[in-house]
């Protein structure tokens, strides 16, 4: 088989990236480039816009979700700057990303979902979660989220 035939037939069977995953992609392109343009000195202020814009570009209810979840972040550890991450509300500590926001809208899921990266300070022994399922925020959930990012960021 020559490779032009290969490739072609390459090209039919591979499923490859979604529309939502190509448009996150694109998202963290452009975040970075305006990172770029911003500097050092605008972009806590502008991270700070980005992501609230982000919130109130969702529908209900991960809107709601992600605001409390935003002022909970906030509140619980101010020393985190917010940050939009593959168009995602996401907050970073020097630079770099310890917890994010997926509305389910996104990806088209059945539920949101919290996320913490591996620079969070999670370690729990050999194994731990790093992602949680939201579907509403009962005043439970926000007290184990606030002391999951208190330890993440510890």
């Amino acid at each position: 088989m020559k490779d032009t035939e290969r490739s072609a037939e390459s090209a039919r069977t591979y499923e490859g990236f979604t529309d939502e995953e190509r448009a996150a992609m694109k998202e963290r392109g452009q975040e970075l480039k305006s990172a770029t343009r911003r500097g050092s000195r605008g972009a806590k202020a502008d991270g700070e816009s980005d992501v609230l814009e982000k919130i109130a570009e969702m529908p209900e209810p991960d809107r709601s979700i992600a605001e409390r979840l935003h002022a909970l972040i906030k509140a619980t550890a101010p020393e985190l700057s917010p940050k939009t991450w593959y168009g995602m509300p996401a907050y970073a500590k020097d630079g770099k990303v310890v917890c994010f926001f997926q509305s389910s809208h996104k990806f088209k899921t059945r539920y949101s979902t919290l996320g913490f990266n591996d620079s969070a300070n999670l370690d729990d022994g050999t194994m731990w979660p790093t992602a949680f399922a939201l579907k509403t925020l009962t005043a439970a959930d926000e007290a184990t989220i606030s002391a999951l990012v208190k330890q993440a960021v510890s």
